[in-house]
């Protein structure tokens, strides 16, 4: 089992085009940890808005009645791509994974499968 600094080092140093990673508590929008970002991203700002984002996909699925799970979810900018992926392990519930990655680097088949592994290895 992974430590958070652990996992969120493996994320940046493994995965391909990471520009940074945050694990994030989206009932208090507070990162727990980060790794990587810099002036190019504020990964402390970009944990307090993915959580409204999470908040509100998991309010619209409650309001559509769907009984399923989020795996992740996709935002695809310009440049890059940011990757939400909430967790499921046992005392994991309320938080997500957080990773930004250059477009023209990544990619993005690799990096759901990796951030899924790093995921399971996780201990909140």
């Amino acid at each position: 089992m992974a430590n958070v600094e652990t996992a969120l080092k493996e994320a940046t140093s493994t995965i391909d085009g990471a520009i940074g990673a945050a694990l994030v508590d989206y009932e208090s929008g507070m990162a727990l940890g980060t790794v990587g970002g810099g002036k190019e991203l504020d990964l402390s700002v970009a944990a307090a808005g993915n959580t409204d984002v999470v908040r509100a996909k998991v309010r619209t699925m409650e309001m559509l009645g769907l009984k399923d799970e989020i795996e992740d979810i996709l935002i695809t900018l310009g440049g890059q791509y940011h990757l939400i992926r909430l967790l499921k392990g046992r005392g994991a519930k309320g938080f997500f994974l957080y990773l930004a990655l250059d477009r023209g680097r990544a990619n993005l088949a690799m990096a759901r499968h990796q951030l899924k592994t790093i995921e399971a290895e996780l201990e909140v």
